[in-house]
């Protein structure tokens, strides 16, 4: 965009019929040779009137006065004048003139924004969004006009006036009077910095106010079942049908990785041969409708077989009878008692213990368990990534067998044992 100056002179006008007293200061803009004028609202004779400086004659008290009146309202100009150079507004005398009386156009409000951002995302919902993202967007919706209520006593705020010192003190928000857990906290940011960056796209400011924010939230671990734990559940004689069927469908998403939703809505046409000539699962997640084609292990297999003429699966053209999310994750916690687990079980366990237990700590590789999950990138896959301690065991045997060959102690030189018994006392 091409830069455009202006040039500002202040004059006196003359009314019809003037005789003598006092005239109207006028300030006159002026830019690529096109003039808007207006009133500053003040007064002057004009023998105490310099017309070549468009100032005020003399040093007297009203003279400084005045001057440092017409200093101020060439300052406001140039600001406002570099504001809008920043965000590439048209630039003629009429807007310079009209953003100085307080007419220019109406700022943009940030409340009215992310509103904006929910309606659309709600119209998408089923197309690259869920609607369990649409409630956390509401929900942040809801903080950050609360947050603006709190700080500022305002139902909404200024697009150019959010800055550094506002994310920071909506963070503190979250964490102090919303009691927000850390990993909460920078979620509800987070959602704040999408709708900041799009209104950087759409150019409506020019400074990204996160520049210089950095989260101290880290992520909080995956949990998940350690192989005797899974083999426990597996093998646990049940004696209530519905935690026979729940416990054979969380141990069916074990083995498959499937979130509930896509175990939920997982029909028998989407089960079929891959290249190698077994059976697939071919679907699409309904988080982010990314494809997830996974190889079918015996456990899901044979659960496959035990459902395929229950009734709720008959009726509904499904491939497993599978309960509303809280039912699942009800009796689950059950199952956990039931089976002597400390930990406390839900639906989702069952996707971190395919990408844990069942995957990673056996050797698949990342980009593979990736590829299963159906994630975009595998920062994601690497949150689920564990390496378990009998993972680090194995590899160390692997290691010592490099080294040291047969890693038995009588094949081990004995300065070496007596340095490991030495080393093992003292961690006693």
């Amino acid at each position: 965009m091409k830069t455009k100056n202006f040039n500002l002179t202040f004059y006196l006008k003359k009314p019809k019929g003037y005789e003598s007293g006092i005239l109207p200061i006028y300030l006159r803009i002026s830019v690529d040779g096109k003039r808007s004028e207006a009133t500053i609202g003040r007064g002057i004779e004009p023998e105490k009137w310099d017309e070549k400086r468009g100032k005020a004659r003399g040093n007297t008290e009203d003279s400084r006065s005045l001057n440092a009146h017409l200093d101020s309202i060439l300052a406001k100009l140039k600001r406002i004048h570099t504001r809008m150079l920043d965000s590439e507004e048209e630039i003629t005398a009429d807007t310079l003139r009209n953003e100085f009386d307080g007419k220019g156009v109406k700022s943009k409000m940030l409340l009215e924004i992310f509103r904006d951002h929910n309606k659309q995302m709600e119209s998408l919902i089923g197309k690259g969004f869920g609607a369990n993202t649409l409630k956390t967007f509401k929900s942040s919706l809801k903080h950050v006009q609360e947050f603006i209520e709190w700080k500022f006593t305002r139902t909404d705020y200024e697009l150019r006036k959010v800055d550094y010192n506002f994310i920071k003190d909506y963070d503190f928000y979250l964490r102090t009077e919303k009691k927000c857990i850390p990993i909460s906290a920078d979620k509800y940011v987070k959602h704040l910095k999408k709708i900041i960056l799009l209104c950087l796209a759409n150019r409506w400011i020019v400074a990204n106010p996160f520049l210089h924010y950095k989260s101290t939230a880290k992520p909080s671990p995956r949990t998940f079942l350690t192989k005797y734990e899974l083999e426990a559940i597996k093998d646990k004689t049940l004696s209530v049908e519905r935690l026979n069927v729940v416990r054979d469908i969380f141990i069916f998403s074990c083995y498959t990785g499937l979130a509930y939703i896509d175990v939920q809505k997982l029909t028998p046409k989407e089960i079929a041969k891959g290249d190698d000539g077994k059976l697939w699962i071919f679907t699409k997640r309904h988080k982010t409708d990314t494809p997830s084609h996974i190889p079918l292990l015996k456990e899901a297999l044979q659960i496959i077989e035990q459902y395929k003429d229950h009734p709720v699966c008959q009726r509904r053209s499904l491939l497993l009878p599978v309960l509303t999310n809280q039912r699942m994750n009800s009796y689950l916690k059950e199952i956990g008692d039931v089976c002597g687990i400390t930990k406390i079980l839900t639906f989702h366990m069952a996707r971190h213990t395919f990408a844990t237990t069942v995957t990673l700590s056996n050797g698949v590789p990342m980009e593979t368990v990736s590829k299963m999950l159906g994630h975009n990138s595998i920062k994601t896959t690497q949150h689920y990534a564990k390496v378990l301690d009998g993972k680090i065991s194995e590899d160390m045997q692997k290691l010592e067998e490099k080294l040291y060959g047969n890693t038995s102690s009588e094949n081990v030189p004995a300065t070496q044992e007596v340095e490991r018994g030495r080393i093992v006392q003292m961690f006693r």
